[in-house]
């Protein structure tokens, strides 16, 4: 026999009195029985109690596992209302670092010009294409633009959202058509980020 030592010595004398103590207050059926008669119950209702019991005992380990899972699931909707706070505040961060760094009016056909004066008879479409820097790459970006006549009047508001962003430099645009009865003066586009401005373009209209 393999020699052992004194620390397993010590487990094993544990494991033998574990054993032993659940030996003895375990008791076999004829003994239950003979209890059973000592205490003038019935007999023949062992197996229905016993069926009783198991179930009891079956249905305490089902809400020990369903408690289980349950903190489990808790735990596990904390850290991520805690990740996702967290992810928040740091993509906030990072818009509030985004920079407009080129704003320019242009028609369906970009040809990197900038439109300063728009003939309204023409009835054209025109695109505000703006290049940001320092643009938090991974999700999208959600942003609008405000199209202000020369009344100050808030003619047309564009509302979306972008592709995930790829690239630190990221550019993006916003449309509206200009039409033969839109008042002349000097206009203007504002792109926000939120109630953050981020770049603003005046033009004429004749």
């Amino acid at each position: 026999m393999n020699k052992i030592k004194k620390s397993e010595l010590d487990l094993i004398i544990a494991e033998i009195e574990r054993l032993s103590q659940q030996k003895e207050q375990e008791i076999n059926r004829q003994e239950l029985i003979e209890i059973l008669q000592e205490l003038s119950l019935p007999i023949d209702q062992l197996d229905e109690a016993l069926l009783i019991i198991k179930k009891k005992q079956t249905a305490n380990r089902n809400k020990k596992k369903i408690s289980f899972i349950f903190v489990l699931f808790f735990i596990g909707f904390i850290g991520y209302i805690a990740y996702e706070n967290i992810s928040w505040k740091n993509h906030q961060k990072a818009l509030h670092n985004m920079i407009a760094i080129d704003g320019r009016i242009t028609l369906e056909e970009d040809n990197k010009n900038n439109l300063e004066i728009i003939n309204r008879q023409d009835s054209p479409r025109l695109h505000f294409r703006v290049t940001f820097k320092n643009t938090p790459v991974g999700k999208p970006l959600l942003l609008g633009c405000d199209w202000i006549n020369s009344q100050g009047q808030i003619i047309h508001q564009n509302r979306y959202q972008t592709r995930p962003v790829e690239k630190d430099i990221w550019h993006t645009r916003c449309r509206y058509r200009i039409g033969k009865t839109s008042i002349p003066g000097t206009w203007q586009v504002k792109m926000f980020s939120g109630d953050r401005l981020l770049r603003s373009q005046t033009f004429q209209v004749k």
